[in-house]
């Protein structure tokens, strides 16, 4: 069961359908409230999720890919920053697309799944679980084998059925949002950072480029902001018009937000895992929110189904915990840093910020210090349970803005377009999101590999890198004798030297929570 039919809990039911799970989706919204544009960034590695289940590619054909990011202080333009591009990957750094675009395209995904059916008006008022499986009631009572709670921000109430804590903060000042129509020739492929404009004294603006010739446009504002009275006032439209000028536009939606950070303590409780805002609520500059849940969404999914299945023991699921808060948990850290340089919270940290921002016109290593938002990247599970290190790829840590850490265990693998040897043209992530994946350079056992892919409990597939796959060793940086273990969710899980088949079966087993002999029951999904 999955709670929740926002784009997370959309991801989570089709990724399980992807494994053959069947699920039901319960969202307590009488229907989709196809309404404004709430997360618009999207990354590369979320549309490359996005595109296993068929709408990667259509989202981000609709989406606006921004290639530059403008700041500017008082006025003056600090600094652009052009998001690098290695060209391998099949899609853009980002595109910039409304989420309800997103949930309309990923609906169509859900039609189209035999194995998703969905249920509007089904609030969740009770959930509990046994050895079995979980219940809740939601009008009726509804039985699953496990459940993935992804209703959003407002989940205190089944937080609290589960004994979930969600401690952090808020911040006090608040966010005006509008989406604005209009033609602005050379704003579409810009976004546009304004610390301390002359129209917003003492706070930010943040200008996003969207698709039909829509700009959202964020204003930092305070705690007393009433949306209502300066609409009436024709406030609302000199604030407007001192950002887009003497143009025609059409304010196609506006809100105001109170921005949080706080993190659920657990995020797998038994057979129910919290996914999304119901796990982790952080502020938007970086767009770590939507993109994070999408990758929760994936390492729940894989690890339902391989534990459903019988092919890993109960302790898989621990390790969902382990991922995805320690990620949250990062998200919050950097997302933190960032609330703290736009607005200070002490007298000290608002000397710094001012300090930073008049020497970063002249001086290019004070522009390094300049925190409007540490674009979201994807979580390295250098130190997961399920990562068999190697001596010689140690991680370094969070790397440089904007930059990726070299391929290795714990490390998302990089996209490249693949031709294997019988013509067929695919992706790196395309093949390892199909099971469990053994990449092999010139040098191992070719035997000892091939058993150890044949004794694994579940989908293993062995490629050599070489021929028309030969592209991958340079891609990944591979050794000979080298075998890469990737996981079904593209994470590398090992890079082993001249391995035994008793070293890969460790690495597999590794990688599934099985290190130790345990036994697994197959799972008879219910709905």
């Amino acid at each position: 069961m999955v709670i929740g039919a926002g784009p997370v809990g959309q991801t989570t039911a089709l990724l399980l359908a992807r494994w053959g799970v069947p699920s039901v989706v319960l969202d307590r919204r009488p229907e989709r409230d196809a309404v404004g544009s709430k997360a618009i960034c999207q990354h590369r590695d979320v549309l490359d999720v996005w595109e296993t289940v068929g709408a990667g590619r259509r989202i981000a054909d609709e989406g606006v890919t921004w290639t530059t990011a403008r700041t500017y202080h008082r006025g003056v333009e600090l600094f652009a920053h052009t998001i690098a591009d290695p060209g391998r990957s099949a899609f853009p750094p980002f595109v910039n697309i409304s989420q309800c675009r997103t949930e309309q395209l990923l609906d169509e995904c859900i039609a189209a799944q035999p194995l998703i059916e969905v249920r509007w008006g089904c609030e969740v008022t009770a959930i509990s679980q046994d050895d079995g499986g979980v219940t809740v009631r939601a009008g009726d009572e509804l039985r699953g084998s496990y459940a993935v709670v992804c209703a959003g921000a407002r989940s205190d109430e089944l937080r609290g059925r589960l004994g979930v804590s969600f401690d952090g903060h808020s911040f006090d000042d608040r966010f005006l949002i509008c989406d604005i129509r209009a033609e602005l020739p050379g704003w579409a492929t810009e976004r546009r950072f304004h610390f301390d404009p002359e129209w917003n004294p003492g706070r930010q603006v943040l200008v996003h480029p969207c698709p039909d010739s829509t700009f959202r446009i964020d204003w930092q504002v305070p705690a007393d902001y009433d949306l209502d009275a300066e609409t009436a006032s024709g406030a609302l439209d000199d604030r407007i018009r001192r950002i887009v000028g003497d143009v025609g536009y059409e304010v196609v939606w506006s809100s105001v937000y109170r921005f949080h950070s706080r993190v659920a303590d657990r995020m797998r409780c038994g057979r129910v895992l919290l996914a999304g805002d119901a796990a982790h609520l952080v502020s938007p500059f970086g767009a770590r929110g939507l993109n994070s849940g999408v990758a929760d969404a994936e390492n729940a999914a894989w690890k339902i189904a391989w534990v459903g299945y019988g092919r890993a023991p109960e302790a898989l699921l621990e390790s969902y915990h382990d991922e995805r808060h320690a990620a949250a948990r990062e998200n919050v850290e950097v997302t933190t840093a960032t609330m703290n340089f736009l607005v200070p919270p002490d007298a000290e940290r608002a000397r710094h910020r001012a300090d930073v921002l008049e020497r970063a016109a002249t001086d290019p290593g004070a522009r390094a210090l300049v925190d409007s938002g540490r674009l979201t990247e994807p979580f390295w599970y250098a130190d997961s349970p399920l990562t068999t290190p190697d001596p010689a790829r140690p991680f370094g840590g969070r790397p440089s803005r904007g930059q990726v850490p070299p391929a290795a265990p714990g490390i998302l693998v990089p996209d490249t377009p693949v031709r294997l040897d019988d013509g067929t043209a695919t992706r790196l992530r395309a093949l390892a999101r199909d099971g469990f994946l053994l990449l092999t350079t010139s040098g191992p056992d070719t035997g000892a590999v091939a058993a150890a892919a044949s004794a694994a409990p579940g989908p293993v597939r062995v490629l050599p890198m070489t021929g028309h796959a030969s592209v991958l060793v340079e891609v990944l940086g591979a050794r000979p004798g080298e075998v890469w273990v990737v996981r079904p969710d593209a994470h590398v899980a090992a890079v082993l030297h001249r391995p035994s088949r008793a070293d890969l079966a460790a690495a597999l087993a590794r990688a599934t929570a099985a290190m130790l002999p345990v036994e697994v029951t197959q799972t008879s999904w219910t709905t």
